[in-house]
């Protein structure tokens, strides 16, 4: 399930994008500060951070925490060539392999470099998730904790490989998952799950972050997949 947006965030995010072209900001280049876009594109605070938001989901920018925000390699006809053949090779099982190979290295590192504001935003986006009201917020705070791991393991090229697999990870599972319920349940396992992780990177535990993640991962592909 995919976040749908309003006609505002569409509104938004076009207008971002003209932003960003009329700047002539080129890839790695580093975008104002969040006042300073709403004050030249006039959007509110809430609705310009859903159009990034937005942005980052494409891969049209990249985000990292105490730096900013920066402008990707822009989409082009080969990098959608690419996910397309993707799409058809990769199966949710192989998903999954490629997955346990980046996202626990990933945490233990989270667990050696996170800042106070790193571990910050992971419970942020563990609680939001776990208070989530419906299947599409819960997936997109989801979402938002595993980047929220990945940027704390504060490593510019891990954190885009992650990006990189992410959006990979969102073409091979489109429409894959049938939910059976409007929203979460409380026993849902990815809560408990979420929480482990979290906790390791806190104790700053790199060997149990690590293996709260792979267990994760394990269990969401079992629940949703049947494979482990």
């Amino acid at each position: 399930m995919t976040h749908r947006e309003t006609s505002e965030e569409q509104d938004a995010i076009a207008s971002l994008r003209c932003f960003i072209d009329a700047g002539s900001y080129a890839p790695g280049d580093r975008l104002p500060s969040e006042r300073e876009m709403i004050a030249k594109v006039g959007l509110r605070r809430i609705t310009l951070r859903k159009a990034l938001d937005a942005l980052e989901r494409e891969g049209a920018i990249w985000r990292h925490v105490g730096k900013g925000t920066f402008v990707a390699q822009p989409s082009n006809t080969d990098s959608v060539g690419v996910i397309a053949m993707l799409k058809q090779k990769m199966t949710p099982v192989r998903m999954v392999q490629a997955r346990l190979c980046i996202e626990p290295s990933l945490a233990r590192e989270a667990a050696i470099h996170a800042s106070r504001e790193a571990i910050a935003r992971i419970n942020f986006a563990k609680d939001s998730a776990k208070a989530a009201a419906n299947w599409a917020d819960y997936e997109a705070q989801d979402d938002a904790f595993h980047r929220a791991v990945a940027e704390a393991s504060d490593n510019t090229l891990l954190l885009l490989l992650f990006d990189q697999l992410n959006h990979v990870r969102r073409a091979v599972a489109d429409n894959e998952v049938v939910r059976g319920s409007n929203r979460p349940p409380c026993e849902h396992s990815s809560f408990a799950e979420h929480e482990s992780v979290a906790q390791a990177i806190e104790a700053r535990d790199p060997a149990a972050a690590q293996n709260a993640m792979r267990a994760h991962i394990g269990s969401v592909s079992e629940r949703l997949f049947g494979q482990d």
